[in-house]
Order: structure tokens, then C-alpha cells, then sequence
């Protein structure tokens, strides 16, 4: 199996963005297309189509300007071989239309990684493809960023340090920085096995990466290459103590 090919439609850019992070880090999916309304998507679709490649499921949010997305879906019902239709909606009340549409799903906003999981599960079902363990096989380290267009995937032994802006964090690598739709504290919980501590409200490290731990006057930095990450008090001594144990067992082997 190469993957799922999905389009994502919702009017609305950061629950389209969310969506389509959520997807892209599932194995299952290969390729994630994006469209901002109904008409955008019946052309995504169309061209996919048209390239030999079509769409295997849309992910259809459904008040929508223009073109809904019980209407949309009701459309690709009639194609002559229809994508799957899972609704993404922060409404209840549609779900009878849903049923009636005979969807795969019908997930309510915001949408839950197990739920979405759990929806492509059912995808896969219904298009006869071999299914898995998704949440499993999911590799924690590794994080979809866009650049240009373009979908790469980072992984945590290339991230040095993270900072926390808002509700995104920025990842900063050796060659540059990216910045992702997802929270500092998600990233903590998900990144403590691959090394990575928080040593500020506003920062994650990668303890491999510190070069210098200075403490002066009660205040504490790291030093990360050319960069000083400072650490708030109640992060300092564990951080010293784990730098501790770290240079006794490199001096151990």
C-alpha cells in the first residue's frame, strides 16, 4: 500500500491546517491535498482524476460559504467512482445527512487524533486496503512541515531546541528553522524519550545538543552553538543533575 490519497476541505485556514496535520502524520496517508471550498474541491478532484491519480476520501467540513458540504458531498456521490466522505463538522445536526450520504465517518470539531485515527480506519475498511495499527506505526520523532508547497518531514535528531510562539512552536535545526501548528507541551510529552527536556516555559532542548550550562548570579543559560536558552528556576536542578549523570556515564565508557 502507497498510502491514502485525501483531500481536506474546510473554509476556515487554521481548522484546514489542523486537519491537515493530523492527517499527514498518520502512515496511512500518502498524499494530502488541500481545498479552501466546494468549488476548489470538485476541481482538486477533477484533476486528479484527469492525472491518474484519484482521490480516495475527502475530509469534507460542511458549513461552508458557497458550496456546502452536504451538497458537495451529495455531488460526489454521483461520481462513477466516488472518494469516501468522512464529514469534519463542529455541528451535531447534520449527522443524519451524514447517514443518509451513507459516509464513512462524522467527526465533531475539534477533531481528536484517536477519532480521526479511527476514521481512517474505517477508509481503509471500505476501500479494501490494508489497515494496521496506525497509532502505532506513527513515528513520534518525525514532524510534517510545509516548505513552499512542499511537505517534508522533520525528524527530532535534527531539531537542536524549541521555542514556543503561541500555538505554534518553531523548531530549530543546524540549518534552519521551521515552524509548526502543534504545542510546546505536546512536543514535550512527545519528544521526552528522543532527549529533549524543558527548560523554560517558552523552551525545549535537546540535551545532546547543549554545549555550556552557565550559572550566575542565580540566573542559569544553556548554550546551544551561537544561541543562550535561558532556564527558569524550577527547571535548573534538574537539568543540572541530568548533565551530571550524562558526563559520568561518558566518562564510565
Amino acid at each position: 500500500m502507497t498510502g491514502l490519497r485525501v483531500l481536506a476541505v474546510d473554509d476556515e485556514l487554521p481548522a484546514l491546517e489542523d486537519l491537515a496535520y493530523l492527517l499527514r502524520v498518520d502512515p496511512r496517508i500518502g498524499e494530502v491535498a488541500l481545498a479552501r471550498d466546494g468549488a476548489a474541491a470538485l476541481r482538486a478532484l477533477d484533476r486528479a482524476i484527469a492525472d491518474g491519480r484519484p482521490i480516495d476520501a475527502v475530509f469534507l467540513d460542511i458549513r461552508m460559504r458557497g458550496l456546502d458540504g452536504v451538497v458537495l458531498g451529495r455531488l460526489l456521490s454521483q461520481f462513477a467512482n466516488p472518494p469516501r466522505v468522512v464529514f469534519v463538522t463542529a455541528y451535531e445536526e447534520h449527522a443524519v445527512d451524514a447517514f443518509e450520504l451513507k459516509a464513512e465517518d462524522y467527526l465533531l470539531k475539534p477533531v481528536r487524533p484517536e477519532r480521526l485515527a479511527e476514521a481512517i480506519r474505517r477508509v481503509c475498511v471500505s476501500a479494501e486496503l490494508p489497515d494496521g495499527d496506525g497509532a502505532s506505526r506513527t513515528d513520534p520523532g518525525t514532524i510534517p512541515v510545509e516548505l513552499g508547497g512542499v511537505t517534508r518531514f522533520v525528524a527530532s535528531t535534527e531539531v537542536r531546541y524549541v521555542e514556543a510562539q503561541g500555538d505554534y512552536a518553531r523548531l530549530h535545526t543546524a540549518t534552519g528553522s521551521h515552524l509548526v501548528r502543534i504545542s510546546l507541551a505536546t512536543l514535550e510529552e512527545r519528544w521526552a524519550s528522543a532527549g529533549f527536556i524543558r527548560v523554560h516555559r517558552s523552551h525545549l532542548v535537546a540535551v545532546k545538543h547543549i554545549d555550556e550550562l552557565h550559572i550566575d548570579s542565580g540566573r542559569c543559560v544553556v548554550r546551544i552553538g551561537e544561541t543562550e536558552i535561558p532556564v527558569s528556576r524550577r527547571h535548573t536542578r534538574e537539568l543540572r543533575d541530568l548533565l551530571v549523570r550524562r558526563a559520568r556515564r561518558g566518562r564510565a565508557e
